[in-house]
């Protein structure tokens, strides 16, 4: 059809404590679909583990396998994506 589609999966992280004092980390990933010149930007200046920022919609969708099996799929259609710089603590420290 001519449009530009980029997949990327993401993951997101979240650091508690659990009742026991132990420190936990939950790590979830999300499909995110990028279209036309998101996805040109995608391509062109993001890499891997790059800290990134996603606006947009949720989608849902299913379909079923070749054994019948009904498979639900969560997916993040980009509206715009942005590199977040992360600041060096040391670098931060330099620049007060």
């Amino acid at each position: 059809s001519g449009n530009n589609k980029v997949t990327i999966s993401v993951a997101t992280s979240e650091t508690y404590k659990n009742k026991a004092g132990d420190q936990i980390t939950d790590t979830q990933w999300h499909r995110v679909v990028a279209w036309n010149g998101t996805g040109t930007y995608i391509n062109k200046y993001m890499s891997k583990g790059d800290e990134i920022m996603v606006q947009g919609k949720l989608n849902y969708s299913n379909y079923d396998d070749k054994n019948g099996i009904t498979h639900y799929v969560t997916e993040i259609i980009a509206d715009q994506v942005l590199i977040m710089q992360k600041v060096d603590k040391g670098e931060k420290e330099s620049k007060s």
